[in-house]
């Protein structure tokens, strides 16, 4: 590296220590996982592995320290599984985690985040199951029904997360897992909406200012079971989903739209 602010700068983050349990701890080799430091050290370090896989001819791709490299079979898989942590070791006296290099078949494997699958011949994007369950645990977070947020602030928050998780998975085929997670996410908004009305006569009175007869307003406005009265169809027709829209709330398949317009 020519540049010394940018060698100045990897001694400064090398040599800043780090917080444990509230105690400064001062460091003394290495960096700490998952610090600022470690993209721009793997990017350095490694760009002699990205050449040596070029002259081999090996497709592959690589993110910081975690790399996909492919191969035509297994067998020629397995060759490079023990060619290339030989030459990480022995050339770049990098140590390789054992545990965590595999040889398997592309379909399943996950990847930052991502997964693959194959059809008619081509490798295709999708989410990875564990990613999936992640977004939906976040999604259950930001709709949870005790968390005291106003409508204001739980839509924001909704806005952020479902932007970004978008915008970071958009490269997936991943039309069906929005549709249906809009539809789920819909129901916990609706929840958490019944439950902000609490008493039986604020929410007779949303009710009817929603549409609703007052016939109906009465007769849904006692009673209990905040999920329960979410898939009701008394609150698909007060909280709609084109009336969620209109007030804000947002869809992960709206924010999809936005890379994809039809």
């Amino acid at each position: 590296i020519k540049d010394g602010r940018v060698v100045s700068l990897i001694h400064k983050y090398l040599r800043s220590g780090v917080m444990n349990k509230g105690l400064f701890e001062a460091s003394e080799e290495g960096t700490p996982q998952g610090g600022p430091l470690s993209p721009l050290l793997s990017n350095i370090m490694l760009n002699e592995l990205d050449k040596e896989l070029e002259c081999r001819g090996l497709p592959f791709v690589r993110y910081a320290d975690d790399s996909m490299i492919f191969c035509k079979s297994k067998r020629a898989a397995m060759r490079v599984k023990e060619s290339i942590p030989r030459f990480i070791e022995n050339v770049l006296y990098l140590k390789v985690n054992k545990e965590k290099t595999v040889v398997s078949y592309v379909r399943g494997v996950k990847y930052l985040g991502y997964s693959f699958y194959v059809m008619k011949g081509k490798c295709q994007l999708t989410v990875h199951p564990k990613s999936k369950a992640k977004m939906k645990s976040r999604l259950k977070e930001l709709t949870s029904r005790s968390n005291g947020w106003g409508y204001a602030k739980r839509k924001q928050k909704l806005k952020e997360y479902i932007r970004g998780w978008v915008g970071y998975y958009h490269l997936a085929n991943m039309k069906r897992l929005l549709h249906e997670t809009d539809e789920w996410l819909r129901r916990r908004i609706r929840m958490c909406i019944w439950k902000a009305w609490k008493l039986p006569k604020t929410r007779m009175k949303n009710l009817v200012r929603c549409g609703i007869n007052k016939y109906d307003a009465r007769r849904w406005g006692y009673v209990k079971g905040y999920w329960r009265v979410s898939s009701s169809p008394i609150m698909h027709l007060a909280a709609s989903s084109q009336k969620l829209h209109q007030v804000g709330y947002p869809t992960l398949m709206g924010s999809y739209l936005e890379w994809y317009p039809k």
